[in-house]
């Protein structure tokens, strides 16, 4: 055994990349508040959205039969008009031969324009009362009906019998609907409709304080005498009949230009306005035909008139409502686009299981046949290349399991500036052990890729083995791994990594993970032959393979991917032996396997970066690029950022739309997960009660690696930097004897 020291002595400076990355240290924390963000702001668009639509604290209840005892006589047999002035309840009716023609549940981007346009051509107004989370939604055409000289009052945000509802709830409704007239057409209103109302007889015990609680707040509420009923589509001749006011009296009319088909209003409005008008009726708003009651006159309107029911939206008013405006608008934008992108994604995920099924087997088949071999067997030495920064738990089992080679080997030990005695126990082991075959190299302080190339250069062997200091082989281990090196086309070889502390919930979440997420993928991109990682728990590379390519890159975290995309690059064939399988201790705590996700998911974004030109070369660099890299950004990147889609849509349609819909299509996705699982433990003999985990891990691992993946999007589009972090290690994986599968 042999010691070598590259430099000791005063402590160095620190380098640009560590430099970039303390000040990337510092800014850390910003980013993954900046990534719970994302999601906040996810789920609050969602609720948003669901909440226009009624699916989010929405009330179908419709109250009947309930008793009027306590509403005043007067009321209930007075006209359609009902107001509180000086406290006191009073109604009135619209005067003889006038029409106050109003319509519900607008506006509707089909309906409502069209019905404007005939309001329009015969010189009419109407009075429409609105339903909040349209005119949040549809605020172009609430302006251009104000515009026209409509009237517009308020039929609650979300439509619901306010009856059922609590005071706060009612006045929610009524404001936040206040709030989105104000940010359309920078006007509030003092006209109000229940939904579900008809004409003043209709008031009950329930709705009665309702009424009186908006009255005394100074709003008018508009019932109905005269009924359209064109909502049950009978036809226009029926329409336009029950339309018409008996005996010349006045009537408050209704008619809706919205909440279902309306081509049969559309068609009768006309002909019902022109038999009017033959009849010697004027038309008029719900203002106008107050004002003409108390003789004041008509007024009905017209043009850039502000309606008597109208004022003008100000301050705190205007501006919160145009912020209802333009969020309401952000929600229907983003959320059509999030279906689209959970189509695509959900389509993506599909491909890949069956991409990963057809593919992994066609792979097991064709290198566990009789006849397959990749040429005369490697027997000539290789080199053990073992990067250890702080590793006192883990070096002497290491090394205690390449003693036990059956393969010839030299071992170098790359000390990089351990503080903890590394190359100490390095050196005790190997005495301990017998093994003349090993020597350490020591090195200050200055990352894997260093010590990585530090090894490489100090290699005697033509084929050198890469292994994390915390990884146990099985004796047979590197005889399985360097024997595609018979074909001299091949230039590295990604061993099958396990995981040896599986015990633990984590463990266990990250073993289903190993053989399912990475195993049975590094088989489909052995196939297609564009393998983009080789783990740097146990990977094999010919020497002149590495050098050719400047060695392991100081670019990226992803150090191994980095130099895998750099050999496809090069014209080397990068492939996949499963039958040498390495122990790694994976992270113990959720801190540690946050902090390692990261750097993967991070680096393998700076390698793809890196490597873009492949897209638009030839040859083999060319190959990896339009098949590989597509691959990975489709699979790595792109699906698992989008992924949380299937889980918030999947919670949200549980909540607020369909539980039992929601729970099956959930459940079929973890089939055909279960699926592809059990298949990937049967191909690498692991026992199944693992899968257990498996729907835990869907609900809880798997949101963590989603969130680590935005943190490390957010970074990268922040141009933040890194360095090789050391995670803490407990030693617990011994030699591979003891390790049960």
């Amino acid at each position: 055994m042999t010691t070598t020291t590259s430099s000791r002595g005063r402590r160095r400076a620190p380098t640009r990349i560590e430099r970039a990355a303390g000040r990337a240290a510092a800014l850390q924390k910003p980013r993954v508040i900046l990534a719970a963000l994302l999601l906040l702001a996810l789920t609050s668009v969602m609720l948003l959205d669901g909440y226009l639509r009624a699916e989010v604290g929405g009330d179908q209840r419709v109250r009947t039969g309930a008793s009027s005892s306590e509403v005043p006589g007067a009321v209930l047999d007075g006209g359609p008009i009902l107001t509180f002035r000086g406290g006191r309840a009073t109604t009135v009716s619209v005067p003889d031969k006038t029409i106050a023609l109003t319509f519900d549940d607008g506006p509707d981007p089909t309906w409502t324009p069209q019905v404007l346009a005939v309001l329009e051509k015969y010189d009419v107004p109407g009075t429409f009362f609105l339903v909040g989370s349209m005119v949040s939604r549809y605020p172009g055409i609430v302006r251009d009906l104000v515009r026209q000289g409509n009237e517009v009052g308020i039929h609650t945000f979300t439509h619901v019998d306010l009856s059922y509802q609590s005071s706060a709830r009612v006045h929610r409704e009524i404001t936040q609907t206040q709030l989105a007239l104000a940010g359309a057409a920078g006007i509030t209103t003092t006209l109000f409709r229940a939904p579900y109302s008809s004409g003043t007889d209709a008031i009950d015990n329930y709705s009665w304080p309702v009424y009186q609680e908006l009255g005394e707040e100074g709003y008018t509420s508009v019932f109905v005498d005269t009924d359209s009923d064109d909502w049950k589509r009978p036809g226009v001749s029926k329409i336009v009949r029950w339309a018409t006011p008996e005996d010349g009296k006045g009537a408050s009319v209704l008619f809706h230009d919205a909440g279902g088909e309306r081509s049969q209003t559309i068609a009768a409005l006309p002909e019902y306005i022109e038999k009017m008008k033959a009849k010697g009726y004027t038309f008029t708003t719900v203002s106008g035909a107050l004002e003409e009651q108390r003789g004041g006159g008509r007024a009905v309107g017209g043009t850039g008139r502000l309606q008597a029911a109208h004022r003008p939206a100000t301050g705190v008013t205007l501006y919160e409502g145009k912020a209802l405006v333009a969020a309401v608008a952000v929600a229907e934008w983003t959320v059509p686009a999030l279906s689209v992108g959970l189509m695509v994604v959900g389509v993506a995920v599909m491909a890949r299981f069956a991409m990963m099924l057809v593919l992994a087997r066609r792979h097991h088949r064709q290198r566990n046949r009789r006849r397959f071999n990749w040429g005369p067997p490697v027997t000539r030495p290789v080199s053990v290349i073992v990067p250890a920064y702080n590793e006192k738990e883990c070096i002497a089992n290491t090394l205690e399991s390449l003693a036990r080679s059956t393969h010839p080997i030299e071992v170098v030990v790359v000390d990089d500036g351990s503080i903890d005695g590394t190359s100490g126990i390095a050196r005790a082991a190997a005495d301990r052990l017998g093994m003349r075959n090993v020597r350490i190299v020591r090195q200050e302080n200055a990352g894997k890729p260093a010590a990585l190339n530090n090894g490489v250069r100090s290699a005697r062997h033509d084929i050198v083995v890469m292994m994390d200091g915390d990884t146990v082989f099985e004796p047979d281990t590197v005889r399985q791994l360097v024997q595609p090196f018979a074909d001299p086309r091949v230039g590295a070889v990604a061993g099958n990594a396990k995981v040896g502390n599986r015990d633990t919930l984590i463990g266990a979440w990250q073993h289903i993970e190993y053989v399912m997420g990475f195993n049975l993928d590094r088989r489909m991109y052995d196939l297609l032959r564009c393998m983009p990682t080789i783990p740097g728990a146990i990977g094999a590379f010919r020497r002149e393979a590495v050098l050719e390519v400047g060695g392991m890159s100081e670019d990226t975290l992803a150090e191994d991917t980095d130099i895998t995309i750099a050999l496809h690059r090069a014209g080397w064939q990068v492939v996949y032996q499963e039958h040498a399988r390495a122990w790694t201790e994976a992270p113990g705590s959720l801190k540690q396997l946050w902090s390692q996700r990261y750097r993967w998911s991070y680096g393998t974004m700076q390698a793809l970066w890196k490597h873009r030109r492949s897209l638009t070369d030839r040859g083999p660099s060319g190959r990896f690029g339009r098949v590989g890299m597509p691959l990975v950004v489709l699979f790595q990147v792109v699906t698992p950022v989008f992924a949380p889609l299937i889980d918030v849509f999947t919670v949200y349609s549980m909540v607020f739309v369909d539980f039992r819909a929601a729970m099956l299509a959930w459940l079929a996705v973890l089939g055909v997960q279960l699926l592809c699982a059990a298949h990937a433990f049967r191909l690498d003999r692991e026992k199944y009660r693992y899968l257990l985990m498996m729907p835990l891990q869907q609900l809880a691992y798997r949101q963590m690696m989603y969130l680590v993946l935005i943190h490390s999007c957010v970074t990268a589009l922040t141009g933040g930097r890194l360095r090789w972090q050391k995670l803490k290690r407990t030693g617990e994986v011994g030699t591979p004897s003891g390790v049960s599968s």
